[in-house]
């Protein structure tokens, strides 16, 4: 998308409005499927955009942030999902249009409010964005989130395509007003990352605020108030079941007595597998973009013009169980199939894959494409912490200090990229903050030594609590805090630990080491990972020690001290002369500046990061074997 693109009309001289923001009906833009999200709330007239960053759903609030706004909405980074969800939900009962977003596990923390939120309402609207990721590019599962629909009673729409992203973003808003219930916006990798043409609708103005008229037997969901209340649920999932049944995003299209029936991304491949195959004219489609509640009317009058119905739907087979019970429950002498062979519930479809089942449904042999020869195929590229990354100069302090005696409670960030040989720095993880916790116990009930690695967003994010539950049960354990500054990996989004000057106004630092005496934590250390010798001899004091220990290492990422601090680059390594004490260095630091050619190990330039560590690790690697000659 062209940022510099002024809208019609704008000032001679003025700053250029965002394509986002302009009120340009009809207009055609080139849009990232997250990018389309965000006009799509802009349309709706969106009031707030709550979020805690994680990919693939980051550019959503990344791109409100850009955008700027000029005062249509107010953005708010939050420390975890649960407080997001809590404070879109706050909003929400005040009466603002509400989107909150997050990716696929986030869910999994905000589950607590969100399964209240739809037994009281929201007057104002609350939609959630829940980006899930199959094939697990970016996440440490592959959950279906479709399951939150069905568990919280929650409508559900599905995109595939960056025009109904923007599209359905907006009727989902508007749903949530119209029903006062909060609606499921599902995507997934594919979908938020994909770019396409979208047209856009009108801007409008802001939705106005639905004024707040107090109801405690509304909102305030004790026992007594909760019971009535799951009644009113249901009877709004039936008021939602009805648009479902006359949806335009539910169709039907093609001819013939073989069908299939299709939701989320799948149905971009279903497109482009009859293309390819010519097969059109042979099979009947049910395309259903609102997902939930199921539009049984229709499905059922599908089901009967059909002698065998094929259902396309990555991951889960939620739907195909809910088919084949429509169909049980009709009478219906349909063949419903779905998952097996090709169609597997775990990672993502593709053309090819959709291919296969139409053919299996057809009784017809796939013309597929030659698979890639593996000696052919492009190299492997494993993922690895940045040139210059602080968490590997700590990583090989840890190393030498602790070795294999310890285990090490890894956690979610770019430090988990420290599991790979030489550093090893992972024995294991569960989820975002688990470090503290899972580290707690696995001291209590192994009696080894145990440090928990944790990434300063993270530690705001849900190691707290952790940490607290650590000093009140007296357990034996170092806790790791890897503060770079800013919320790394998924793309240098604010966080409480982020520096005042970068903050601005619009948030407050807080100081981390201040947060965790305040958790009662008496013995606490900061270092500078890229001094090596102070931060192992740190580590060393803190080995001797007993009880709950924390150590910050405070260092900024490489690439947000560059882009953001503007801190340059003030020195390169380069190998001035060939010898053992540099293979050990490349063989233990690792660092990705270095490479080997025919003439020797050498440094990139162009990757170095200027950190100096690997001259620290080259220089005791000679002085220990001065002192062992």
């Amino acid at each position: 998308m062209n940022e510099s693109t002024a809208t019609s009309g704008a000032t001679p001289g003025a700053r250029p409005v965002n394509p986002l923001l302009a009120d340009e009906p009809g207009a055609r833009r080139l849009l990232l499927g997250n990018e389309a999200i965000v006009r799509g709330a802009l349309e709706a007239g969106v009031n707030l955009v709550v979020c805690y960053p994680g990919t693939p759903s980051s550019e959503v609030p990344d791109t409100f942030r850009r955008i700027g706004g000029g005062g249509r909405y107010r953005l708010e980074y939050s420390v975890n999902e649960k407080v997001a969800m809590e404070v879109g939900a706050g909003a929400a009962l005040a009466g603002a249009l509400t989107l909150v977003t997050m990716k696929h596990v986030g869910v999994n923390v905000a589950a607590d409010p969100l399964l209240t939120m739809t037994y009281t309402g929201l007057p104002g609207g609350l939609v959630l964005l829940s980006a899930d990721d199959p094939g697990c590019h970016a996440s440490q599962n592959e959950q279906d989130n479709r399951t939150y629909a069905r568990f919280a009673g929650m409508p559900c729409f599905e995109p595939a395509t960056a025009q109904e992203a923007k599209d359905m973003t907006r009727d989902a808003l508007l749903l949530a007003r119209e029903l006062e219930q909060p609606v499921l916006l599902r995507t997934t990798t594919r979908v938020n990352h994909l770019r396409g043409a979208v047209k856009f609708g009108s801007l409008g103005q802001p939705a106005p605020i639905v004024p707040f008229e107090r109801n405690p037997h509304r909102f305030v969901p004790v026992p007594a108030v909760a019971r009535v209340r799951h009644a009113e649920l249901v009877k709004h999932l039936g008021m939602a079941r009805e648009k479902a049944e006359h949806s335009p995003w539910n169709t039907v299209r093609g001819e013939g007595r073989f069908g299939v029936i299709a939701s989320g991304i799948s149905r971009a491949y279903l497109s482009d597998a009859l293309h390819e195959t010519g097969w059109d004219d042979r099979v009947k489609v049910l395309d259903l973009g609102m997902t939930w509640p199921l539009p049984e009317a229709l499905l059922t009058d599908f089901l009967s013009q059909c002698d065998a119905v094929l259902v396309l739907e990555e991951l889960e087979p939620l739907l195909e169980n809910d088919v084949r019970a429509l169909a049980q429950r009709n009478n219906l002498p349909v063949a419903v199939s779905g998952k097996g062979g090709a169609l597997t519930i775990y990672g993502e479809y593709s053309t090819q894959t959709v291919t296969q089942a139409l053919a299996d449904l057809l009784g017809e042999t796939a013309r597929l494409p030659i698979a890639c020869d593996p000696e052919t195929a492009l190299p492997v590229r494993p993922p690895n912490l940045c040139p210059g990354c602080s968490h590997r100069a700590l990583y090989y302090a840890v190393r030498k200090v602790f070795g294999d005696d310890a285990v090490y409670s890894s956690d979610i960030g770019c430090y988990t990229l420290g599991l790979l040989p030489p550093l090893r720095m992972a024995d294991f993880l569960f989820c975002m903050g688990s470090s503290v916790s899972s580290g707690s116990g696995f001291a209590t009930a192994s009696g080894k030594p145990t440090l928990a690695f944790i990434g300063d967003s993270t530690f705001f994010h849900s190691g707290i609590t952790g940490l607290v539950n650590a000093v009140f049960n007296k357990h034996d354990l170092i806790v790791v805090v890897l503060d770079n500054g800013t919320t790394a990996m998924t793309g240098h989004q604010p966080n409480p630990g982020v520096v005042q000057e970068v903050l601005g106004n619009a948030c407050v630092h807080l100081d981390i080491e201040a947060v965790v005496r305040g958790c009662g934590v008496a013995d606490v250390v900061k270092v500078r990972p890229f001094n090596v010798k102070s931060t192992m001899k740190a580590l060393a004091e803190m080995k001797e020690r007993s009880g709950v220990r924390v150590i910050i290492a405070e260092e900024p990422c490489v690439l947000y001290a560059r882009r953001t601090l503007k801190k340059p680059r003030n020195q390169v390594a380069y190998v001035a002369e060939q010898g053992p004490s540099v293979a050990d260095c490349l063989e233990h630091l690792a660092c990705p500046a270095f490479f080997r050619d025919d003439t020797g190990i050498h440094v990139d330039e162009n990757l170095c990061g200027g950190c100096m560590v690997c001259l620290q690790v080259a220089d005791t690697i000679k002085a220990r074997k001065r002192s062992d000659a």
